[in-house]
């Protein structure tokens, strides 16, 4: 599912209309926004964030730079963009490290919102960054706290400090700061307990826990589907806490974007973090100029950029570019490609972040089924490595092999051969063109009036 999926849609809509037209009137923005209030509050964004919202991009798109403007249209679109930005807090609000480590960042909220999984994903972002997190299991009250959080240290191949289960969360806390200065560890990841709903007891524990080790950063960890369910926790929160910012977990799964749209105005206080899927590398800092692109379908190519980094080897590109001039790759390189942008995420993510994309009618609300890349690697896997590099010898009685070893039939099998060998094909075709324009070059005297 595209992030704000439903909002962004009939964002799109309603100011493709505007496009349309060569000059706008009064009348035209304010129908406009009326059906952009609508799209807003359909979404679950807090009725006073949505008044204030259109009220003053009423104030700024009937003014007389926009109406008199050559392209007053995209005028009107550039200032919701700018108001949807500011909305969600302006700019990113990074995460605030102490110039004496170890930096002690405490992750609350209620139960189930994604606390422990958040830490995890957490301390793996800051990893990659070239810090030393320790996590903290101070969860003594859940069943199987502690325990998920050490099997989710294992996979990350991070450390988890823990006391059990029958000490203190305060005591917990305190030895965990002092383990971590002793270790050299400069970020310290707190997980604590939380309820199914805001009590004296769970805020009383969590005050103790602030008095104790004075944490530099307190996170709110909030679940964006439950939309304005997710505001008013966090204001309760706020109130008792006054937490420095938020993650937001599942916004991949978060059609509407309520959430995200109204915590930073009701609280004051910034997203920091948003989780974008299930996965431990599913944790990104919070752009609200990007996140403003992609809900109006401007795309989002520098987080499409970021992640590209991140999963794909730089001389292994220039590798693969290499071969594909020549023509030469094989199904080991093409397993090899698919892996790494599978690892990029979801595919339908990917292309909400393509600008134009999402707006595109034969692409929107496109059901991108990973199922098919699924069953190609399970095709490729069942291949022998011979048979990966020269698939040429890929006969009647091979093909059923492979077929039979990856659950799928001949015809799915001869279909990918057929795909695989056309690419090279039209690749050869593309490379001689090369050669050819690249010898007329080299032939051909340097002149000004080519």
């Amino acid at each position: 599912m595209a992030v704000f999926s439903s909002l962004a849609e009939k964002l799109q809509n309603t100011l493709g209309k505007l496009r349309g037209r060569g000059k706008l009137t009064e009348q035209d923005v304010k129908e406009a926004l009326r059906e952009v209030r609508l799209a807003l509050l359909e979404a679950d964004v807090n009725y006073k964030v949505v008044r204030d919202f259109t009220a003053r991009v009423r104030e700024r798109a009937v003014g007389q730079e926009v109406m008199t403007s050559l392209a007053p249209a995209h005028q009107v679109i550039k200032i919701v963009h700018e108001e949807l930005t500011q909305l969600m807090g302006g700019s990113q609000s990074k995460l605030e490290l102490a110039s004496q480590p170890p930096t002690i960042i405490m992750l609350v909220g209620l139960q189930g919102a994604g606390k422990t999984t958040s830490g995890a994903k957490l301390a793996r972002l800051l990893h990659k960054q070239g810090h030393r997190p320790l996590l903290v299991a101070a969860d003594v009250y859940r069943p199987a706290a502690i325990k998920q959080l050490q099997v989710l240290g294992e996979q990350l191949q991070l450390p988890v400090f823990t006391l059990g289960d029958q000490v203190s969360p305060v005591d917990i806390a305190k030895a965990a700061v002092e383990h971590s200065k002793r270790y050299g560890n400069d970020i310290l990841i707190l997980d604590t307990a939380g309820r199914l709903h805001i009590d004296e007891e769970l805020m009383g524990e969590l005050r103790a826990i602030d008095e104790a080790v004075s944490p530099h950063q307190v996170l709110l960890v909030v679940d964006a589907m439950t939309g304005q369910d997710a505001v008013n926790v966090a204001s309760s929160f706020n109130e008792n806490l006054d937490i420095d910012g938020i993650i937001l977990t599942k916004l991949d799964g978060d059609a509407r974007g309520g959430a995200a749209l109204s915590i930073k105005a009701v609280t004051g206080k910034p997203i920091k973090f948003a989780a974008t899927s299930e996965k431990l590398d599913g944790l990104e800092s919070f752009h609200p100029d990007r996140m403003a692109s992609r809900i109006l379908g401007m795309g989002d190519v520098l987080t499409l950029i970021e992640r590209a980094e991140a999963q794909i080897d730089e001389d292994k590109a220039r590798e693969m570019a290499d071969k594909l001039r020549r023509a030469d790759f094989t199904f080991e390189d093409f397993l090899e490609q698919l892996e790494q942008v599978r690892n990029m995420g979801p595919l339908d993510q990917l292309l909400d972040m393509l600008p134009g994309v999402p707006g595109m009618k034969g692409l929107r609300g496109l059901q991108v089924d990973e199922r098919q890349f699924g069953q190609i690697e399970a095709i490729i896997k069942s291949m022998t490595v011979e048979e990966r590099l020269r698939p040429e010898i890929i006969d009647g009685s091979r093909k059923r092999r492979i077929a039979n070893g990856s659950g799928t039939k001949v015809q799915d099998v001869n279909r990918l051969l057929k795909q695989f060998n056309q690419t090279r094909q039209m690749l050869r075709q593309l490379g001689a063109l090369d050669k050819k324009a690249k010898r007329r070059k080299r032939a051909r005297p340097f002149s000004f009036f080519q």
